[in-house]
């Protein structure tokens, strides 16, 4: 139905036996009538030494000839199963030929036998098309003669010799279109390989398919959305409006999953608005992933979704607009801004602590973030820590401890034991927080091909150096001083421990939070009170564990309890 078949045409030979003889020469002919040799389908070969081989044909009215040679010295020339070097050659079928003559001539007294089987005839690949009627547009033009029959087009092939049209069934449709009502309506639904959502059925139309989404859905059919949509829906209109049109100058950041716009709504707030860079079905289930996961959060250092947009093929999300860029550009700058001084840092990280076990043991349903790192942890003008990113997050059913996932992550955070058996745990979190505890620490980029191969992974870096007792020496000097080496040898502790190897030997992210926010309170304690006794010291040191609670609002209250096993901070002259 492509326009295309083959036929055997016949070999010419010019041989000779092991002693020299010539056992006979032959012309070889093909006429094809109507039919074209295809000029992309087919080569001229002459095997032999010192051969000559030659064709010779029409294309319309004039004449045609082409041909090439081939010789060897040694048999050890010859390339076993090779068509073109010692001992054998190759030309180029003209395109439009409809007959040829090829014929070989031995050049010189024979030397060399080739051991070659040679088959008496070759497939030929020709070309054949509707004539006699133009190209497409023509043909169409006259009914009569017109070949494409019901639910068929008409179509020109671009590597095709013959000159005219050929048919084809339209989309959707399979058969012979050259006979009438045989292109028949595919069933796309039976043969599996629609694209409609996880929560949609397939329903075959007439030449194609639609998706309709099952009850308690709403949507096209690729994008299903829960009928009680857990937020604002807010008009396309309105998201241009507020950005320009989406204009460049509003771009406030950009990922693998596309662009960040800042816009302003009506009321002049202004949002953070996500919009796809490519259409595809992973994107769609990320913002779906989003919403759900979003829906069951209520925590005030997690980023606020105020809205979407579903009248784009991927729907837009409008979060609200957090001031001060990212942890990762904050202390990763190169613009010689100030930098943040330890105090502010230690507070960013147990902020982040205290979303991620508010996800993993306090939400309605277990979250695992599984993407954290410094550039999703967003700051506001006061460095308040805002998680985001939920799209690759995973909602945990109860009673369940891991889940067989394929792998996703971001190079440099992604925990090796997930990596290496795609189970995924709440201590994948734990892993990749461990690592921007040393970013907070060191100033230094996780992956950085600008240090000593060595020291290119962060990590392996970090542990290195703690191992070897060199802590400081990695350490940014910026927010080193006397008074806070305890308290970030206490932090690197944490954050070894966080980035164990095996899951089960890290913290939860629970102890992590309620040892972080200790820190806290004790340097609060401490140094804000200017002269401390050893009493209030060695109270506060020994002082019970608090439960991890968490108000209305998802605000987290922590006290310390981990002191108790550690060496007590050593203080020198009330400080």
């Amino acid at each position: 139905m492509e326009g295309r078949l083959q036929v055997q045409s016949f070999v010419s030979g010019d041989c000779y036996d092991e002693n020299g003889n010539n056992n006979g020469s032959n012309l070889s002919t093909l006429h094809m009538g109507q039919y074209t040799i295809s000029d992309t389908q087919n080569k001229f070969t002459v095997i032999g030494c010192d051969s000559y081989g030659y064709i010779r044909g029409k294309i319309g009215e004039k004449n045609y000839s082409a041909g090439c040679i081939s010789s060897c010295d040694n048999l050890d020339d010859v390339t076993d199963g090779s068509c073109s070097g010692f001992g054998s050659c190759q030309t180029d079928i003209p395109k439009g030929l409809k007959e040829l003559k090829s014929r070989p001539i031995a050049l010189t007294e024979v030397k060399i036998n080739l051991s070659a089987t040679i088959t008496e005839t070759v497939p030929t690949s020709v070309d054949w098309a509707i004539t006699g009627q133009g190209k497409c547009e023509e043909a169409r033009n006259n009914q009569s003669y017109y070949a494409c029959k019901e639910n068929s087009d008409c179509y020109e092939p671009p590597d095709h010799s013959a000159e005219g049209y050929l048919c084809k069934c339209k989309d959707g449709y399979q058969g012979n279109p050259y006979i009438s009502n045989d292109c028949k309506d595919i069933d796309e639904c039976k043969l599996g390989n629609v694209t409609c959502h996880d929560q949609a059925s397939c329903v075959n139309t007439e030449g194609n398919f639609t998706c309709e989404c099952l009850k308690g859905y709403k949507g096209d059919g690729k994008v299903c959305i829960p009928n009680q949509l857990p937020v604002t829906k807010i008009c396309l209109e309105e998201l241009k409006k507020a950005t320009n049109n989406f204009d460049e100058k509003r771009i406030i950041g950009r990922g693998g999953y596309g662009t960040v716009y800042k816009g302003f709504l009506i009321d002049s707030n202004p949002v953070a608005i996500k919009k796809s860079k490519i259409v595809d079905q992973s994107q769609i289930e990320q913002f779906i992933n989003e919403v759900t996961v979003l829906s069951q959060i209520n925590h005030r250092n997690v980023v606020k979704l105020l809205g979407c947009c579903l009248e784009t093929q991927v729907p837009l999300l409008v979060y609200e607009y957090v001031t001060n860029g990212t942890l990762f550009e904050h202390i990763h700058n190169n613009d010689n801004a100030p930098t943040i001084p330890w105090e502010t840092r230690l507070r960013i990280a147990a902020e982040t602590a205290g979303v991620l076990s508010y996800l993993h043991s306090a939400a309605a349903t277990q979250i695992i973030h599984r993407d954290v790192k410094s550039s999703n942890i967003l700051l506001d003008d006061n460095f308040t820590a805002k998680v985001s990113d939920f799209g690759a997050s995973k909602l945990v059913p109860m009673d369940v401890t891991q889940l067989s996932t394929m792998v996703q992550g971001t190079l440099g955070y992604l925990d090796p034991e997930y990596l290496h058996t795609s189970q995924l745990t709440e201590k994948s979190d734990v892993y990749s927080f461990g690592v921007v505890l040393v970013e907070l620490m060191t100033g230094m980029k996780v992956v950085s091909f600008d240090r000593h191969e060595a020291e290119r992974g962060l990590v392996m870096y970090f542990l290195f150096s703690l191992k070897g007792d060199s802590l400081f020496e990695i350490l940014e000097n910026s927010i080193v001083n006397d008074d806070n080496k305890e308290q970030m040898r206490e932090v690197a502790e944490l954050a070894r421990r966080c980035l164990q190897v095996k899951g089960e030997e890290r913290p939860t992210m629970k102890e992590v939070a309620m040892e972080l926010e200790g820190l806290r309170r004790m340097n609060k304690h401490l140094w804000d009170n200017g002269e401390v006794n050893i009493e209030e010291t060695e109270h506060l040191l020994s002082e019970a564990s608090y439960a991890c609670n968490y108000d209305d609002g998802g605000n987290s209250t922590a006290a310390y309890d981990s002191m108790k096993d550690h060496t007590p901070v050593a203080l020198h002259g009330g400080r």
